[in-house]
C-alpha cells in the first residue's frame, strides 16, 4: 500500500503541507491513492523526493528542480556547475558579512563607533579590532581601560583624525629632536615626553608617571610598537622610551 503522507513527512524531515504543495504543482505526485483519496507514496516516489530535497538544499528553485527531474534533455552537471558557482559567491559574501559583523562587535566592545570605511580612513592598515581580545585580557579589569572606553565611545571620525594628527606631530617633534642630536634627558625632549603624557591623560585615560613609564617600556618590548615608532625614524621607539623615563624621574 506504500507510505502514508505523514510517514513520508517524518522520514524526510519536512511537513505534510510541503508534500501537499509538491503534489499540487506536479513536482511529486504520489503513485497511489487509497479508496478514500489519501496519498500513498512508493519507493520510487521516495527516491524522487530525495533528489528534490537534494536540489532544494543546494538552493535550486522549485521550477529548476522540476526541469532537472522531468526534462530528459536537462544536463544535471551543467545545472550543478552553475549552482556551485552561485554557492561559492554566496559563501564569499557571507564570509564578508560575518567579518563585518565581527568587526562591528569588536569595535563596539572597544568603544570605537566607526564604520569599516571610517576606521580605514582613521587608522589605515592598523586594525584596532585585531587587538580587542589582547587589550581586554591585559587591561580589561582596570579603571584605565574603562576610562579609555568611555572616551573612545564619544569620539567621532573627525575626533579620531584630529587625535591622529596631534600624535603624528608629537612623534615628528621627537624625531626632529633625535635627528638634531638632542639627548633624551635634555629639558626640551623631556618636555616633549610630558606633552605625550598629557595627551594620553586628556584623551584616553589618567596617565600617571608610573603608567607612562609602563607604556614606554612596552614601546621597546613589543615589536609592534617598536615598528610603528621606528617607521617614523629608526631608533625612535627607544629614544621616546628614554625620554619618558627621564621625565618621570624629573617629576618624582
Amino acid at each position: 500500500m506504500g507510505y502514508a503522507v505523514g510517514r513520508v513527512a517524518d522520514l524526510a524531515g519536512i511537513t505534510v503541507r510541503t508534500l501537499h504543495h509538491y503534489d499540487e504543482i506536479g513536482l511529486l505526485r504520489p503513485s497511489e491513492r487509497t479508496h478514500a483519496g489519501h496519498r500513498r507514496y512508493s519507493d520510487a516516489d521516495l527516491d524522487r523526493l530525495q533528489r528534490i530535497l537534494f536540489y532544494r538544499e543546494l538552493g535550486f528553485p522549485l521550477d529548476e528542480v522540476a526541469v532537472l527531474l522531468n526534462d530528459p534533455d536537462a544536463d544535471p552537471h551543467e545545472h550543478l556547475r552553475r549552482r556551485h558557482e552561485l554557492l561559492l559567491a554566496r559563501i564569499t559574501r557571507l564570509r564578508e558579512m560575518a567579518a563585518a559583523v565581527r568587526r562591528a562587535m569588536e569595535a563596539n566592545r572597544m568603544g570605537i563607533n566607526l564604520t569599516p570605511e571610517e576606521k580605514f580612513e582613521v587608522f589605515g592598515d592598523f586594525d584596532p579590532d585585531a587587538y580587542t581580545e589582547e587589550v581586554e585580557r591585559r587591561w580589561g579589569g582596570t579603571e584605565a581601560y574603562a576610562e579609555s572606553q568611555r572616551h573612545a565611545a564619544s569620539y567621532t571620525k573627525e575626533d579620531w583624525l584630529r587625535l591622529r594628527e596631534e600624535m603624528d606631530a608629537l612623534n615628528e617633534a621627537f624625531a626632529t629632536a633625535m635627528g638634531a642630536g638632542a639627548a633624551p634627558d635634555s629639558e626640551a625632549v623631556m618636555d616633549l615626553a610630558e606633552r605625550h603624557r598629557q595627551w594620553i591623560n586628556g584623551h584616553h585615560f589618567t596617565c600617571t608617571y608610573e603608567a607612562h613609564t609602563g607604556l614606554a617600556e612596552m614601546y621597546v618590548a613589543d615589536p609592534r610598537f617598536t615598528a610603528t615608532y621606528d617607521a617614523v625614524k629608526p631608533g625612535l621607539a627607544a629614544y621616546i622610551r628614554d625620554a619618558i623615563l627621564a621625565n618621570a624621574v624629573r617629576n618624582v
